[in-house]
């Protein structure tokens, strides 16, 4: 997808994954009712289990530590993949071989498949291969997710012993979410602490005021790229709320980067009982 929209764009993009480490789950109640049972709701698997029984609803602190392990363990295999050759742009027809063959939109990927090809032909000829220029080998993968467990985030923040900042290790960019974005949050105070590139998630409950209050804590010398605008509105809500506050953005002189969330805010109740987000 990345190789796409660069080549499409003529643009250099930036490749953040929402892996190893989004096992927290935000809720809206502490509790849910099946079938006239009410239990604890589930928070994701770092703290519990989906399974609709009280044993299972119990916070268990070792998910904890199998949740540490297994982002270990993901990230090492993203590194592998990204440093190891698997990235090579030469392989681009086979990085799509499982998931695209039986796609409509396959035709139309082959296309642009082959006008890539064509260019790293041209650039081989020119000298410029995946032996001699390394981003032709390999790749810059970035993880995020959002940072809910405040405990699990604490004990994962170490100081950098050259500049003395201190950085959250479970990610490289983490986001406050749209539940716990109160400026007077602990969340907030966490945030306002570490040096990493955070994100914000925007619904349509934030107020201009409130945005402008979380830009002076988390980025007081309005430092570019440190602070990420995720938009999460709707469909419904979009139009109204996200040009308010890139206005307010705006009058104030703030530099943010927005990005999209077309997820979020679009949550219907399926005939199937599953919880669904039509994009």
């Amino acid at each position: 997808m990345a190789v796409v929209l660069t080549h499409g764009a003529s643009k250099p993009v930036v490749k953040v994954g929402r892996v190893a480490g989004q096992f927290a789950k935000p809720r809206s109640s502490d509790t849910e009712t099946i079938d006239g049972v009410e239990l604890p709701s589930y928070r994701g698997d770092i703290i519990n289990a989906i399974d609709f029984n009280k044993g299972a609803r119990i916070p268990d602190p070792d998910r904890m530590l199998q949740a540490y392990r297994q982002s270990a363990a993901t990230l090492n295999l993203l590194r592998a993949f990204s440093m190891g050759g698997y990235a090579e742009l030469i392989r681009i027809h086979e990085w799509t071989v499982g998931f695209m063959k039986d796609s409509n939109w396959y035709p139309r990927y082959e296309e642009v498949a082959r006008k890539i090809d064509d260019a790293i032909t041209f650039m081989s000829a020119l000298g410029l291969t995946p032996e001699n220029t390394p981003v032709l080998r390999q790749v810059s993968f970035y993880t995020s997710h959002e940072a809910l467990l405040l405990g699990y985030e604490e004990a994962l923040t170490r100081r950098d012993s050259i500049s003395n900042d201190w950085y959250a290790t479970s990610g490289h960019m983490l986001w406050i979410g749209d539940r716990t974005r109160q400026p007077d949050a602990a969340y907030v105070e966490y945030f306002a602490g570490i040096t990493n590139p955070i994100g914000i998630k925007c619904g349509p409950s934030l107020s201009s005021d409130d945005l402008l209050c979380l830009l002076d804590q988390l980025n007081p010398t309005d430092e570019a790229g440190r602070i990420t605008l995720i938009g999460r509105f709707g469909a419904d809500k979009v139009r109204d709320h996200l040009s308010r506050l890139i206005e307010t953005v705006q009058k104030a002189g703030r530099t943010v980067v927005w990005c999209s969330d077309p997820m979020h805010g679009n949550t219907i109740k399926a005939s199937t009982g599953y919880k669904t987000r039509p994009l």
